[in-house]
């Protein structure tokens, strides 16, 4: 891992994997609002090398330039931090390797994961469902309207209750091959660098 910091202290942790491609404010907000209402120690960004659910779509952006705009986006906030052992690792980024990493790296932490709320009743299909389930509680993302889903068993969870935003990394994408303005969706940092290195077109 890299740029995770000391191990002592930390007992509440957040993961928040995905493919940040890019990242938004609707994933800034959501990292802040499970901090505040879980009270987490730290949260990780994760950036994917490849989700099994988008196994024929590989990230638009290479891996060195999401980890770039991430570190952009979190610069200055010490409560998150980026881990890009997912991208090291390469291939298939499944969840429980991640999960059996932190596990090592911090014993006796409990760990949350943040999922998108769409996907809560895909979770009995992950790899290792069942160790995956035992290893963290996870924590759904709301999209504005949306109603707060119920985890299938054995998984345990809760929903986050603040910031609920309607944006999306593929309207984000969009807007930029199309020409439109995506200033106020992403930090102004991230902003600039997706237009300097001409991403997305």
């Amino acid at each position: 891992m890299s740029e995770l910091g000391p191990t002592g202290s930390l007992r509440r942790l957040g993961l928040f994997g995905g493919s940040f491609d890019p990242v938004h404010v609707g994933h800034l907000l959501a990292a802040r609002a499970a901090i505040e209402e879980l009270g987490l120690d730290r949260l990780f960004f994760i950036p994917a090398a490849q989700s099994p659910f988008k196994a024929g779509q590989p990230p638009v952006a290479p891996p060195a330039e999401r980890l770039r705009l991430l570190r952009l986006a979190l610069a200055g906030q010490t409560d998150c931090l980026v881990d890009d052992s997912e991208i090291r690792r390469g291939g298939i980024s499944y969840t429980v390797e991640t999960l059996r990493e932190y596990a090592r790296r911090y014993p006796g932490a409990e760990l949350f994961y943040l999922v998108g709320a769409d996907h809560v009743p895909t979770l009995p299909r992950w790899r290792e469902a069942e160790e995956v389930a035992r290893r963290a509680r996870f924590v759904a993302l709301m999209r504005p309207g949306q109603p707060a889903p119920v985890f299938p068993p054995p998984f345990q969870g809760v929903s986050l209750t603040g910031f609920p935003v309607g944006v999306s990394s593929s309207q984000i994408r969009e807007r930029v091959r199309t020409g439109r303005p995506i200033e106020g969706l992403v930090p102004p940092p991230v902003a600039e660098a997706i237009h300097r290195a001409r991403l997305y077109l």
